[in-house]
């Protein structure tokens, strides 16, 4: 996968407004309503991720999951980062996380 310049990664950040950049990586916490739906929202990530062979990190406190979003194999951001955003993000409105 082909690593994004900085104007490609400045235009697709507009089609992921709850993510932000930092360095190489894109990030967004998410607020769950509870333990368990935080879980389950990390489950359904993990089902996303794997159809992608892309993986986030994912930090889990309490109802709160912070992501974060890079290609390692790219040395930086590329197309599959916002692609598994998006995905995130409908995850979490199907859950009625922030």
């Amino acid at each position: 996968m082909e690593r994004l310049d900085d104007e490609a990664i400045t235009a697709r950040l507009a089609e992921v407004p709850d993510w932000r950049r930092e360095g190489d990586e894109i990030r967004r916490t998410i607020v769950a309503p509870d333990f368990r739906t935080a879980i389950a929202i990390v489950n359904d990530i993990a089902e996303q991720a794997e159809a992608l062979n892309h993986h986030p990190d994912i930090d889990i406190r309490w109802r709160k999951l912070h992501l974060a979003l890079t290609t390692h194999d790219a040395g930086g951001l590329t197309q599959n980062d916002f692609t598994l955003a998006l995905r995130i993000d409908t995850i979490a409105a199907d859950h009625a996380a922030s």
